[in-house]
């Protein structure tokens, strides 16, 4: 029996994935959850084999919630995007139901899934291909069992860390399994500079930029930190600083 959760905001919604899965026989739906909070514990307490997932959901939202989960079920996106969000699904071979949706759309992605599960095929470049065309205003992490918004005016720098970032605020640093050039592009918009490969700095808290050893320099914050500052970096910041 292959385990399935609906994760939509929407009552009607819920209720039509739920009708249209009854010809189904080897499939359960084990929960139903109002939003990504839900959804992310029903993840980890049944490992479902599929997700039927909104994008557009209060408190956290459908790709917010996927990058808090290390491995990801395979996902069937339930999504009122345009078609510039469309694209990035359909070139990343994961399904989507673009609302409303029949019950012949509804089970040509259920046989799509049967065919060939999307669980091997990564939702990371949907996640930042999406977000990037949206403005980022802030920053979902997981911080033990509990998950934590971070508006992004509370972001100090953020620092490259293996496969994931390291978020720093006053509150501590919490880590994120997502990339710099994702941060770099989706934050330009907030005063926020990449002035080294492994650091992006939140430009409103700069005090003092200094020289340091043969063509380097350090770059002060009024939090007491300092960051290396690198060549293609310090011409970045001389750009945005307008000096």
């Amino acid at each position: 029996m292959m385990k399935v959760i609906i994760i939509d905001d929407e009552h009607l919604a819920r209720s039509i994935v739920k009708e249209y899965l009854k010809p189904y026989k080897n499939i359960e739906v084990v929960a139903e959850c109002n939003d990504g909070f839900e959804g992310l514990k029903a993840i980890t307490q049944y490992e479902p084999e599929l997700i039927f997932l909104d994008v557009q959901m209060p408190k956290i939202n459908g790709f917010e919630m996927l990058e808090l989960i290390e491995k990801p079920p395979a996902v069937i996106f339930t999504t009122a995007f345009d078609e510039f969000a469309i694209k990035a699904f359909e070139q990343n071979a994961v399904d989507y139901l673009l609302k409303p949706f029949s019950k012949d759309r509804f089970d040509k992605a259920i046989q799509k899934y049967l065919q060939q599960p999307l669980a091997s095929v990564s939702l990371q470049p949907v996640i930042e291909t999406i977000t990037k065309s949206t403005t980022q205003n802030r920053i979902v992490v997981k911080d033990g069992n509990k998950i934590k918004i971070i508006p992004i005016g509370q972001v100090q720098y953020i620092e490259a860390a293996d496969d994931y970032v390291k978020i720093i605020t006053a509150d501590g640093s919490f880590l994120k399994k997502q990339t710099m050039n994702f941060f770099d592009q989706s934050l330009a918009d907030h005063q926020f500079v990449r002035i080294h490969r492994s650091f992006i700095v939140n430009s409103q808290l700069i005090t003092r930029i200094d020289v340091h050893e043969k063509d380097g320099h350090l770059l002060l914050l009024n939090t007491g930190a300092r960051l290396p500052v690198s060549k293609t970096g310090y011409a970045k910041l001389k750009e945005v600083l307008g000096i």
